[in-house]
């Protein structure tokens, strides 16, 4: 926004060289690395650093953990299926097994009546 009143270069210098001392007197005005209220700032922001630490590690302990119990969960749910799988093979087994002995057991009626029925023709 234009000012009122039509700037010279010697106003614009002052000006300048106003806003320089005072950012120079703000920087003077900082307190001293020794300072006993800057020491304390930095004792606060390493406390809070460390503290954050100790909580990563605690959420990456967490999920180390976590990751281990469905690993273990994992290898109950495929062992349990294995073992179902390996009782339904078991089972399909003694199904064939007794589909051929009733097979065997069916021959065997079928030769004992055709044996039967030569033995009444002679």
């Amino acid at each position: 926004m234009k000012s009122h009143r039509p700037d010279n270069f010697s106003d614009r210098l002052t000006e300048a060289s106003k806003a320089k001392q005072a950012l120079l007197e703000r920087f003077r005005a900082r307190p001293a690395a020794d300072d006993p209220a800057v020491l304390e700032r930095l004792a606060q922001q390493k406390a809070v650093a460390e503290a954050r630490d100790l909580r990563a590690a605690q959420r990456a302990a967490e999920r180390a953990a976590e990751a281990e119990r469905q690993a273990a969960l994992e290898v109950e749910r495929k062992a349990q299926l294995a073992a179902e799988e390996a009782e339904r093979a078991l089972q399909d087994v003694e199904k064939a097994a007794r589909a051929v002995a009733l097979a065997a057991a069916q021959k065997a009626a079928r030769d004992a009546k055709y044996a039967a029925r030569q033995a009444r023709r002679r």
